[in-house]
């Protein structure tokens, strides 16, 4: 007797993977079902909390009562206790002077109640997960978001006086805006004003030339600027999550130009846009075809250099795995390692949490496995619901209501040329490194064999910033408590993009900097913010200067640009191709 339907030659076709793609196309990537056991963990346990039903009833009666009372009064009392709340000066979706007049004024306290009243009922329920209840919490807020009395013309004070002011001439402007972006997006154009960025014309035009490519990143090494340079180059690896010339932007915020004009030899890897063809790369492949093939072509181009290596975002996570790996496998090439905004311990990984557990995960995988790869813009989207205030309701007021478009610079645009996403490299990373934490945990393997972060010895370089929402600076600062490495930890105003893009000159830019020793006692995060030196200025120096302290002291020509007769010809000039595959 056959034991299975397989024996009995009765195959069904697999249809998960079917379904699970189209559901994600309908939910933007996120699994239904993530939701679902957030949202029973934490209606079951406010069924069994009468307590808490009762705080939520006085809640609620108290601000119906104070807002009824102060209703029929025409005033809003300033905030404290139970009374109504006068709309904070750090919600910008409040700042104009026209919230400050009735009604408007009670429609903004009115809604800044009701937040705080959702608040109350979807946080500090004995029982619920504290993943399930930072769930449903940001799940409330994102509806609330969209009933904002700012997001609609009768209740925003600005956009009324606007309105009346141009008879009406900005929403019509807005409609056009609308129509614009809805035709761009269906016919998969960029937004407005892209076109005045073009990459190796005004951005990521710093010369240099392509000396090796392989099926999944070109190498670009950056022409002198000085008649003599340290000895040591420096190779930077940027996540694979997004174009490298973010770091390579206009000519005065680009960190390549500005260490090459302090008389740094750059390499930079350009990753290759991965298509259906490339859905089994995989993290080692990164790691082999990445920072291994990048460490060959500099030590051929610069033998006998030790090298200084940068990484940025994931591509700092990916930069510590090589550090690990070749200290463990007795490879002394790296001389210090730089991080940006990079984590290698994501038990604190903030707000990305809310969308990565193994239900999501296997729901992903899914949805990956159709096309091979996970598409930019359902990446675009979970970033954007982080900072939906910022980068969705103010710009669609702005844009569509306001009639006024935001100007396009360099980031932005750099912003809107997405990448894709491997669907094995992406798995693992997801299931491995973020969901199991197996690389702080010494569980990752490279090559078969586990690798640690103890086996990294050599400086490190650590920095990270203020408002980061991907990569939160308490995250990256467990980098400390990770290696035996004497660590220079920064802490930068700005958010993930622009705390790095940071170029010396700004006088809003300011940064907090102290190296703790190997030898040193471990010192908690709000320990190290509180003693730490803080300078008004860009980070950009201090790194140049630390740089500087772990290079040889004296400066040597410039290296030959490639090398043809040890394999690594010069191919084209940067930016490269694989840059500008779309």
């Amino acid at each position: 007797m056959p034991k299975t339907a397989a024996d009995a030659g009765l195959e069904f076709p697999k249809m998960d993977k079917v379904l699970h793609a189209s559901i994600g196309r309908l939910t933007g990537g996120v699994s239904p079902a993530a939701l679902s056991l957030a949202y029973t963990d934490w209606i079951q346990h406010l069924i069994a909390s009468p307590d808490k039903q009762l705080e939520l009833v006085r809640a609620a009666v108290l601000n119906l009562m104070c807002f009824i009372g102060e209703t029929a009064k025409g005033t809003v009392p300033p905030i404290g206790g139970d009374a109504l709340a006068l709309p904070p000066n750090s919600d910008k979706r409040f700042k104009d002077e026209g919230w400050k007049r009735f009604p408007f004024n009670l429609f903004a306290a009115a809604h800044l109640l009701t937040e705080r009243w959702w608040q109350t009922a979807t946080t500090e329920l004995p029982g619920v997960s504290k993943r399930h209840e930072a769930v449903v919490s940001f799940v409330a807020q994102q509806m609330l978001d969209v009933v904002s009395p700012a997001n609609f013309i009768a209740t925003n004070p600005e956009l009324l006086d606007e309105t009346f002011r141009q008879g009406g001439m900005n929403l019509l402007k807005g409609a056009l805006n609308f129509l614009e972006d809805a035709r761009r997006i269906q016919t998969g154009e960029k937004p407005v004003g892209v076109e005045k960025f073009q990459v190796g014309r005004n951005i990521a035009v710093t010369p240099g030339k392509v000396i090796a490519r392989n099926r999944l990143m070109e190498l670009i090494q950056y022409a002198p600027a000085t008649g003599t340079v340290y000895a040591e180059p420096i190779l930077i690896v940027p996540a694979w999550i997004m174009k490298y010339y973010i770091l390579d932007l206009s000519p005065q915020n680009s960190l390549v130009r500005y260490l090459v004009d302090k008389g740094h030899t750059v390499f930079m890897i350009s990753w290759k846009n991965p298509d259906s063809e490339d859905r089994d790369l995989d993290f080692e492949d990164y790691y082999r075809l990445g920072v291994v093939a990048a460490l060959d072509a500099i030590a051929a181009i610069a033998p006998g250099r030790s090298i200084h290596a940068a990484g940025y975002c994931l591509g700092g996570t990916l930069l510590a795995t090589a550090a690990a790996a070749l200290a463990r496998d007795g490879d002394e090439r790296l001389k210090t390692i730089t991080l940006f905004a990079a984590q290698t311990d994501f038990t604190e990984a903030g707000e990305l949490m809310l969308f990565i557990d193994d239900a999501e995960v296997s729901f992903l995988e899914d949805a990956m496995s159709e096309r091979g790869y996970l598409d930019a813009r359902q990446m675009a989207g979970a970033f954007q619901l982080l900072r939906s205030n910022d980068l969705i309701w103010s710009r669609m007021m702005h844009e569509y209501l306001m009639g006024e478009r935001e100007p396009m610079f360099d980031l932005m645009a750099w912003n809107a040329d997405t990448t894709r996403m491997p669907y094995r490299m992406h798995s693992t990373y997801l299931r491995r490194v973020f969901l199991n934490n197996e690389l702080a945990e010494g569980h990752f393997t490279i090559s078969g064999r586990p690798v640690s972060l103890r086996d990294i010895r050599i400086p490190i370089f650590a920095v990270s910033t203020l408002a980061d929402h991907v990569a939160p600076w308490r995250s990256v600062y467990k980098i400390q408590a990770l290696t035996d490495a004497d660590v220079t930890f920064v802490l930068s105003n700005g958010g993930h993009n622009v705390g790095i893009v940071n170029p010396p000159g700004n006088p809003k830019r300011f940064h907090q900097i102290a190296t703790h020793k190997e030898s040193e006692n471990y010192i908690d995060p709000d320990s190290w913010q509180k003693s730490a030196i803080c300078h008004q200025s860009s980070w950009w120096p201090c790194w140049q200067s630390w740089l500087m302290q772990n290079s040889s002291e004296a400066r040597v020509p410039p290296p030959r640009m490639g090398d043809e007769d040890k394999g690594f010809p010069v191919l084209c000039d940067a930016p490269g191709t694989y840059v500008l595959a779309q």
